[in-house]
């Protein structure tokens, strides 16, 4: 049995459309972050991290969302989640997933957690006041970048795809004008309608 560690409205919404993609078993444990529950004496023994998603295996904890969506596409190969068959398209695939992780979910992420890297409430102001242009930026790469498939890699679907989605999310709360990434927004449409995704929104409350 697997075990995810979530809040609503964060990345961990793409592991979960992805463990259902899968047809995985899964339980879910919810934090409060309004709590401060990520950074309980319990889930930093767990995660010292204090960040989800986090997926516990029977091996042991697992986390970043790149890593659990790969995870999750290797564990459950008859799903076709992944291209596991060809490597350079794999390496593509994990490429694409790394620029959400390490630029555009970054760029967002100065707007509510700008005191990860400042405790001067100037600066964090000024990071916050910044996220629409970066994240415009950010999108607008993948905007130029996507394929001419239905699906953020091509005619296939994959683990990229509910990352993206959720990344999609965050357009108009960042001050993203919907209308510079036409391409991005149909992918969300798209995914919305997709019975994995509707159950996931479902389940992430």
């Amino acid at each position: 049995m697997l075990t995810l560690y979530y809040a609503p409205r964060t990345c961990a919404l793409a592991t979960r459309i992805a463990l259902i993609d899968a047809g995985a078993d899964y339980a879910s444990k919810r934090l409060d972050f309004t709590k401060g529950e990520q950074r309980s004496a319990d889930f930093l023994a767990l995660n010292p991290k204090g960040r989800v998603p986090a997926l516990a295996t029977d091996r042991g904890l697992l986390t970043e969302t790149t890593a659990l969506l790969t995870y999750i596409a290797q564990s459950f190969p008859a799903a076709r989640l992944a291209p596991l068959e060809d490597p350079f398209a794999m390496a593509q695939l994990q490429a694409f997933m790394s620029y959400l992780s390490s630029t555009v979910h970054v760029a967002h992420a100065h707007g509510p957690r700008g005191n990860r890297w400042s405790d001067d409430p100037a600066a964090i102001a000024a990071m916050k006041a910044y996220v629409p242009t970066a994240m415009t930026a950010a999108l607008a790469l993948i905007e130029t970048q996507l394929p001419k498939g239905p699906f953020a890699m091509g005619d296939r679907y994959s683990v990229a795809d509910p990352f993206l989605f959720t990344i999609a999310q965050w357009v108009e709360g960042d001050g993203v004008d919907p209308a510079a990434v036409p391409r991005i927004m149909a992918h969300r449409n798209m995914m919305a309608a997709r019975p994995s995704v509707i159950r996931a929104l479902s389940e992430d409350v």
